[in-house]
């Protein structure tokens, strides 16, 4: 939201205040100013001008060379592109050395061989507005030469990010009435006329009470609408608005001075009273965006008791029945709806307006009277007309806030009685509570997040400043628990990733059905386990993860479609899912997410392109992660991936392994082969948080054998690797699969089968062995393979 400082010192004086100390206020009382921008000029060396000459540029076409009077004693010649002026106007000159707001200095130059010494300048050159469209034409009676400043007013725009709990800040008078409360300044309230409702009778009927409990409506006769008057354009350029015409500028004027959206009707496109009521399923309605949206019977429409939809209630007027320069007679509308349905409604149809944005987090119930009030003043004394009718009132507005109390020990406990209670009273009372004693505070309307002695209290400490409140050491040290002890195991585990390469990636714990297919659970998901959100947000926030896979693949492809060359990620994070088909629920699991793909290593000028990372290298990223542990993958049905296994550590599981199918990759722009795993955090943990073991190095050589297998060509080598380490041979120190030869001519070797060579390394710690033990021993390995597979030697 866009405050405008001119604007907010109408109703706080700021006297004495920087900007930058006005920041400091608003930020250490929890208001985050997002960034300030100054507006206007201050440089003396732009100033009124007289455009005395226009010619034609002899070079361009759609330049002119003008001779202007900058107050000098000779004419200035100055090359202009602009063309909404005319010989006798009066525009911004800036001469040379001037500093303009976008950013850089005026000098003199030339112009496709014409010399131009200085600018004439458009609002938006100066920051004076938005229309960048030609010279900004300045009243003829303001003296020549002299610096625009002194006619032209200078502004600050803070840029502040509003928290949802606070739409009471959501307005002009609004922060005026924050910034009064922390440091202790007069506010001075709006000028507005006290005004009486009366019942609606057949003016206004109210068939949806359950999203608009409070509708207002007042028609004002004989209005002439046309622009409006400076004063008014000029603060709605300020914070961004374009103004439309009289009647529009002032109800977007009132919406941010005092926070309450309003919308004036043409009364002549209105057939009878005005009906506000829910839609029909399947309506159509032309909003003021000129586009049609299809309504539902959760949507509040303003419509007339013809039927016809006039508004979409609480976000967006209709196209057709709103003011224009031929409109006489308004209806001007002020109402309260209730949040969660406007909210509903502008999410839906991804309508989002300044009205919606503030009906979404709760208007002040009891601004709705005097918003209408001051916009109805302002409509009668700047485009005429008179009220023609009493502010008919349907409902009444809600009572939203009460009492609360003030608990004095416990503020004196959250602060270490570094506030006085009176202290804490004056500042209940400079934020509008009103107090009744025995502790009791009465809360405003318009403070709808104090419910709780808490919230008192923070406020109490905001109004204070943390700075008044000195720090204490009112705590000890603790032993370490088994809290601490995960906290630094996984912590060390992303310092090992990183240092291998990978970076880490935090996603969403809330993905779209679509990922599914993506998803990579530890064991295999049944229906019914996958856990639901009954009201997403979106279609993309449907599902609590129940696998990290879909977020880091959604990550992959982001990079990969900027250019990656390699993906290198993982996630630590918590995964949600039933188990049984629904039959356990509610689990959740910590869980590591690794994901791998592209060049195996960065391109160099030492060589060619890089190879592709393969499933080795991800399998030997694990085994650095369980460096005492024997790491094995053993063959799972690949579902939609290509290949799948599990991910063992020492014969048992502690995740799973994917190569994800080249079909998908290409739907994400992967244009390399894809790895992934998924391992249980908390079998890690346990793994890598034992002892270790330590070995004196070896003092004596050891000895290696090589063995060439021949086997059907689906024996997996994992088979192999569980029947060398189930012989627990103790002189054996090593063995590794280094080649695979197979023929699909069937020339060398059958079709079915392949030859599979190993290395064995042999070694004894407290001796050399003989040539007889190392042979004996591999004899020994060689027969039990024989045994235990279908395998034979070469």
């Amino acid at each position: 939201m866009l405050i405008s400082k001119n604007w907010l010192q109408e109703h706080v004086d700021l006297a004495g205040l920087g900007n930058g100390e006005i920041d400091d206020i608003l930020t250490f009382a929890g208001v985050e100013v997002e960034g300030i921008t100054e507006q206007g000029v201050s440089s003396d060396l732009v100033v009124v001008a007289e455009v005395r000459q226009s010619e034609p540029h002899p070079n361009a076409d759609r330049l002119s060379v003008c001779q202007v009077d900058a107050g000098e004693a000779d004419l200035r010649q100055i090359v202009c592109g602009a063309k909404n002026y005319k010989v006798g106007d009066k525009v911004p000159c800036a001469l040379p050395g001037a500093s303009l707001p976008a950013g850089f200095t005026i000098g003199e130059t030339k112009m496709r061989g014409v010399e131009s010494r200085g600018m004439l300048c458009s609002a938006t050159e100066l920051g004076l507005g938005t229309d960048g469209s030609g010279l900004m034409i300045l009243p003829a009676d303001w003296q020549t030469g002299k610096p625009l400043h002194e006619f032209v007013e200078n502004d600050t725009i803070f840029e502040i990010e509003v928290t949802p709990n606070r739409p009471d800040l959501l307005s002009h008078f609004g922060m005026a009435r924050e910034v009064a409360a922390l440091t202790g300044r007069e506010l001075k309230r709006p000028d507005i006329p006290p005004v009486e409702t009366a019942p609606a009778g057949d003016a206004v009927s109210v068939d949806g009470q359950e999203t608009c409990p409070f509708y207002t409506a007042v028609k004002i006769a004989g209005v002439n609408v046309g622009p409006s008057p400076e004063w008014l354009q000029q603060k709605l350029e300020a914070i961004g608005l374009r103004p439309i015409n009289s009647v529009v500028d002032i109800t977007n004027f009132v919406l941010h001075e005092l926070g309450q959206p309003l919308h004036a009707f043409d009364a002549a496109k209105i057939s009878g009273g005005i009906k506000v009521r829910m839609a029909a399923d399947g309506e159509q309605f032309a909003a003021l965006d000129e586009e049609t949206y299809e309504l539902t019977s959760a949507d509040c429409v303003i419509s007339d008791q013809a039927g016809t939809a006039l508004a979409l209630g609480g976000v967006m007027g209709g196209l057709d029945s709103g003011v224009v320069e031929s409109t006489t007679d308004v209806i001007l509308e002020s109402a309260w709806f209730v949040p969660a349905n406007i909210r509903r409604t502008a999410r839906r149809l991804i309508l989002h307006s300044d009205s919606s944005y503030r009906f979404e987090r709760g208007v002040d119930p009891q601004g709705v009277v005097p918003a209408s009030a001051l916009a109805a003043k302002l409509i009668v004394e700047i485009a005429g007309g008179a009220l023609s009718s009493p502010t008919f009132a349907a409902g009444s507005p809600p009572v939203l806030t009460g009492t609360v109390r003030l608990d004095d020990d416990r503020l004196h406990q959250l602060t270490g009685k570094s506030i006085s209670l009176d202290d804490a009273n004056a500042a209940l009372a400079r934020l509008g509570l009103i107090d009744t004693g025995f502790g009791q505070w009465t809360v405003p309307s318009y403070r709808l997040d104090l419910q709780r002695h808490i919230d008192l209290a923070e406020e109490v400490v905001r109004v204070a400043g943390l700075d008044a409140i000195p720090a204490r050491l009112q705590a000890t040290a603790a032993a370490p628990n088994a809290t601490d002890a995960r906290y630094d195991l996984d912590l060390d585990l992303k310092k090992q990733l990183a240092a291998l390469g990978f970076f880490e990636a935090q996603t969403i714990k809330l993905i779209a059905d679509a990922q599914l297919r993506d998803a990579l659970p530890l064991k295999p998901l049944q229906d019914g386990d996958l856990i639901r959100v009954s009201l997403p947000l979106s279609e993309d926030h449907g599902v609590l993860r129940p696998s990290l896979a879909p977020g880091l693949l959604a990550t992959a492809a982001r990079n990969a479609r900027h250019g990656a060359a390699a993906v290198r990620f993982f996630e630590a994070g918590r995964c949600f899912r039933n188990a049984g088909g629904g039959k356990a629920t509610d689990l959740e699991n910590d869980s590591l997410g690794i994901l791998l793909g592209g060049a195996a290593v960065p391109a160099s000028w030492t060589g060619k392109s890089p190879a592709p990372a393969d499933a080795f290298a991800l399998k030997g990223i694990i085994e650095a992660l369980l460096p005492r542990h024997a790491v094995q993958f053993s063959p799972l049905d690949s579902g939609p991936f290509l290949v799948a296994a599990q991910v063992q550590a020492d014969g048992k599981p502690v995740g799973v392994f994917a190569q994800l199918a080249p079909s998908r990759a290409r739907e994400l722009d992967l244009d390399f082969p894809v790895y992934l795993a998924e391992l249980d955090l908390a079998a890690l943990r346990t793994l890598r948080g034992a002892p270790a073991d330590v070995e004196d190095l070896p003092q004596f050589p050891g000895s290696s054998r090589d063995a060439a297998l021949e086997a059907p060509a689906g024996l997996a080598n994992a088979e192999i690797e569980q029947a060398v380490r189930k012989l627990n041979e103790p002189l054996l120190v090593s063995a590794s699969c280094f080649d695979v030869f197979s023929d699909p001519t069937g020339e060398k070797l059958p079709v079915d089968r392949k030859s599979i060579a190993w290395s064995f390394h042999y070694r004894a710690a407290d001796r050399t062995l003989k040539s007889e033990e190392v042979d004996a021993a591999h004899q020994k390995m060689l027969q039990h393979l024989e045994k235990s597979l279908p395998v034979t030697f070469r």
